[in-house]
């Protein structure tokens, strides 16, 4: 009898490869890459041998991604370094981790930031400390790098066999489209400034800033597809941009998200700067790996990756936290004074068994993307016959990828042999759990012939150029915020849960994944942390 997994396996390589053409070009070489699946699994069976070691510190800090590293680079910045972070992958960063070919870095998932808003104190705080933020760092428009300011052209889109200059294709469509796509840029434009009935921004960043006002809260029950047939908007190019913005941030469609989480993606991005357009972003070659190192360095060998953390429990004057190190097949616990839970919250319920029942189900209750990013190495440029040029961002329209972004874009005064480029497909066009297993049963082939095939209609030589594909794949690239998930209760108690030794933080209790709230939740953690420390010394 067939298996499920067969099944989804022939289905998912017959879509994806197309049956493989006779005559098709050999594939580039490259790898298969990944989340430690492995070990990741075997989190939920817990069978790791007991600890044969046991050391003191002061927090162990689980998981470094984002929140973590944020977590540790918050205590040390208040002097506080006894601190231990326990990363399950062999390197940190999360989704803004970042890879380097003889000729440039590159991203491996999260390629850049919006100018932070007022209300992002600590985003500003790191940009100022790397030297990004020049002048003014409190200000309404702080001075920026111009080496991290994106360069032009930002963006394009590709549709209907030309390229469009920015996200919003305006050829070839009528009066009443192009007066909707006005409507609604002058829409998110109010809304950016607009405020709730309590006084705050109807939508901050970070989330926990936006306004209280129950009628825009309300907003979080249906879906942002709902909203904008709502609201007049019918243009299908209005749907496409809120589909595709939902996809590349959230992981899901414009259906599937909850109409708050959908404004909030086009109103919370009010930052200004005195050298750039609103509409600038920051982003280097490595997409945000060089953030990813700023919160990194001051952990020192205080970062322990490959290191998966399989066991927590709450003692009388302790916590006690159980974690196997794979390069030296042995547990290790760490009786730590305080613990920050910097992980996923899917896992959890699988670490934490006294976990109390209502978070245990809040935790569960949180949903994840799946994810495949590639990188494509290149030995000459695209050529550019089909209307705007190549541009940092360059978007496919009707496209099962969002695009692709250019690592040399930065780098766009030298003379450079070839480039690199990261393509990122969200895989929302089905359940969750069938994409997973499809990211584990399919061969690197599938994954190769479906992107280069994405990739030709714009770039019909792309095979004759690429000299190295390597594919990474990503189970639970970042939560869902589905409608409901948001203002519905179950996030809010992840968010405002910190127990007598333990607290959390992740970008799941704010209901979607971006650095400036993977950021706040790792510094909100340590905070707490800190403060109960300053309280227990007086």
């Amino acid at each position: 009898m067939t298996s499920r997994r067969e099944v989804l396996r022939t289905l998912a390589l017959l879509a994806l490869a197309g049956c493989a053409p006779k005559g098709r070009s050999a594939l580039p070489p490259g790898d298969l890459l990944g989340m430690a699946f492995a070990l990741g699994h075997r989190l939920r069976r817990g069978d790791f041998p007991p600890p044969s070691e046991t050391r003191r510190v002061g927090i162990a800090i689980v998981g470094g991604g984002i929140s973590g590293l944020s977590a540790a680079w918050r205590l040390s910045k208040d002097g506080f370094d006894d601190y231990r972070v326990l990363e399950l992958e062999n390197e940190a960063g999360g989704n803004s981790r970042s890879g380097q070919s003889p000729l440039v870095a590159y991203p491996w998932a999260a390629h850049y930031l919006p100018l932070p808003p007022p209300e992002a104190i600590w985003v500003r705080e790191l940009l100022a400390e790397t030297g990004v933020l020049q002048r003014g760092k409190y200000a309404a428009k702080p001075t920026y790098d111009e080496r991290f300011l994106c360069a032009t052209p930002q963006e394009r889109v590709f549709k209907d066999g030309v390229w469009h200059e920015g996200l919003l294709p305006a050829a070839g469509i009528d009066k009443q489209e192009r007066a909707q796509q006005h409507l609604f840029q002058a829409r998110m434009e109010e809304l950016k400034q607009a405020r709730g009935s309590d006084g705050r921004r109807l939508f901050a960043l970070p989330m926990e800033e936006s306004s209280a006002d129950r009628d825009w809260r309300g907003l979080d029950r249906i879906s942002f597809k709902q909203w904008l047939r709502d609201n007049g908007f019918s243009a299908p190019t209005l749907h496409w941009l809120a589909d595709y913005a939902c996809r590349d941030d959230f992981g899901t469609r414009h259906d599937q998200t909850s109409a708050w989480a959908g404004l909030h993606y086009f109103a919370c991005r009010s930052g200004e700067a005195a050298n750039a357009a609103p509409d600038h972003v920051l982003t280097a070659p490595e997409g945000n790996g060089w953030l990813t190192r700023a919160l990194a360095r001051p952990c020192g060998d205080r970062l322990q990756t490959g290191a998966a953390v399989w066991r927590i429990q709450e003692q009388k004057h302790a916590v006690a936290v159980d974690c196997w190190l794979a390069a030296e097949k042995r547990s290790l616990r760490l009786l730590a004074d305080a613990a920050i839970w910097a992980a996923p919250a899917f896992l959890l319920p699988h670490v934490w068994s006294e976990a109390p029942d209502a978070l245990r189900a809040a935790a569960r209750a949180v949903t994840y993307a799946p994810w495949v990013v590639a990188n494509l190495h290149l030995s000459g440029f695209p050529e550019e016959g089909f209307g705007v040029p190549l541009a940092w961002d360059n978007v496919l329209y009707d496209s099962p990828g969002l695009g692709y972004v250019v690592a040399t874009h930065q780098l766009i005064r030298r003379q450079l042999p070839g480039t690199v480029l990261t393509y990122y497909r969200a895989l929302a066009d089905q359940n969750p759990i069938a994409w997973r297993l499809q990211l584990l049963a399919l061969p690197r082939e599938a994954w190769v012939h479906a992107i280069l095939d994405d990739l030709s209609g714009p770039h019909p030589e792309i095979r004759q150029l690429v000299t190295r594909l390597d594919v990474f794949r990503y189970g639970h690239a970042m939560c869902q915020p589905t409608p409901g998930s948001i203002w519905g209760g179950g996030r809010k108690l992840l968010a405002d849960y910190s127990g007598p030794r333990l607290t959390l933080a992740h970008a799941d209790l704010s209901g979607f994944s971006i650095f400036e709230e993977a950021q706040y939740r790792g510094v909100v953690a340590a905070e707490r942390l800190l403060k109960i420390r300053r309280l227990t010394r007086s």
